[in-house]
């Protein structure tokens, strides 16, 4: 390649990684801002159109990104049918090899650039996780703005360093890994410069059971790691991904489908655009009510103080006549004096005549 056209490609595709992680970047501006990611991972049933029409979807659900994999069954596996190769961990895809998995799961190489276009089109950001060094770097000439590690690739320090010595922001899941492994892999990105991490908390069952999300480690990762945490859910519906926001999670992704009747791979645990929506409604909605850490008393609040408790004259009183339990009682409103100063006033007197409804104040004692 010429000199020219090599600088050429270098701008187009430093133009084009602004655009594909315009998201990600300015939702880190604002400490309460939810990433949400759209994982189209095998659901596309091997079209090309319904996996660009899942783009448009997922930008119509709310969707911040459109997250594809990049491998080829070779790149990932090896073609072979002996025990170690067969799945039969009691998961969803028991009974075939690992290469027939990943055969029908791909996403052909030849489409991913005109993913990202319909990603661009729709303003999503689109990036991918690679699976080993060749797909890195053919998302390199797509320009993608930022990577994603596999939980089951945590252990690949390889493919994480040379992820890494890229430059740009990762999602480092950690569905597999122990505290060990999770802490190797922040090195081997601090090794290359590369400090720009987010790691996602992830169960890695398909589907997870809510149970095992253990949505407490969200905000002990945070401080334990001193970085941005998120989640990466593969539990049915919602729930789990709303109560992570609330924990902190500040990245979210779920696997999307236009229809489980689609099927494939990873059909039974992605949600429809539908469902989608209302996950992401109720994080843009949880997002508003995190807010900051505040005691501060707002002026709506002020004029609802009106309804709390304070001291009133419930009977008729004359000058002279003596409060008692009977007389003198903390109810709504609270236009009264303050119900602390209750004991002090039984037994004192009436300075004027009072009557019944009337709110206490300090000038109608003796």
């Amino acid at each position: 390649m010429q000199l020219s056209q090599s600088l050429n490609l270098t701008i187009k595709n430093c133009n084009i990684m602004n655009i594909l992680s315009r998201n990600f970047n300015q939702k880190r501006k604002s400490p309460n801002s939810v990433y949400i990611i759209a994982e189209l991972s095998a659901n596309h049933g091997q079209k090309l159109e319904t996996a660009l029409a899942t783009v448009h979807a997922a930008k119509e659900s709310g969707a911040d990104a459109i997250k594809i994999q990049t491998y080829t069954p070779d790149t990932i596996t090896l073609d072979c049918d002996n025990e170690y190769f067969q799945v039969k961990q009691g998961t969803i895809w028991d009974g075939m090899t690992l290469y027939k998995l990943y055969t029908e799961a791909n996403t052909p190489w030849e489409w991913h650039e005109q993913i990202r276009d319909e990603a661009i089109k729709y303003e999503l950001d689109f990036f991918s996780t690679p699976f080993d060094l060749s797909a890195v770097e053919f998302l390199e000439t797509l320009g993608v703005g930022l990577y994603k590690i596999a939980s089951f690739e945590i252990n690949d320090i390889q493919l994480i360093e040379y992820v890494a010595s890229k430059g740009k922001p990762i999602l480092l899941s950690t569905g597999i890994a122990t505290l060990a492994e999770i802490e190797e892999a922040l090195q081997a990105c601090k090794r290359m410069g590369n400090e720009d991490v987010t790691l996602l908390k992830c169960t890695s069952s398909y589907p997870a059971n809510p149970e095992d999300a253990n949505l407490l480690t969200i905000p002990n990762m945070a401080e334990t790691f001193h970085c941005r945490v998120g989640l990466s859910d593969h539990t049915v519906g919602h729930a789990v991904s709303i109560a992570a926001v609330a924990l902190g999670a500040i990245v979210l992704e779920k696997h999307f489908i236009l229809d489980r009747l689609i099927g494939g791979p990873d059909a039974s645990f992605s949600v429809t655009p539908d469902e989608f929506k209302l996950l992401a409604d109720n994080v843009r909605i949880v997002e508003k009510a995190m807010g900051t850490i505040s005691y501060e008393i707002t002026s709506s609040i002020i004029k609802n103080r009106e309804f709390s408790r304070s001291l009133f004259v419930v009977e008729d009183m004359k000058a002279g006549e003596i409060f008692t339990e009977r007389n003198l009682r903390s109810i709504r409103p609270g236009f009264g004096l303050h119900t602390r100063y209750r004991p002090e006033i039984l037994g004192k007197k009436a300075r004027i005549d009072i009557k019944r409804g009337t709110p206490l104040n300090f000038i109608m004692i003796c």
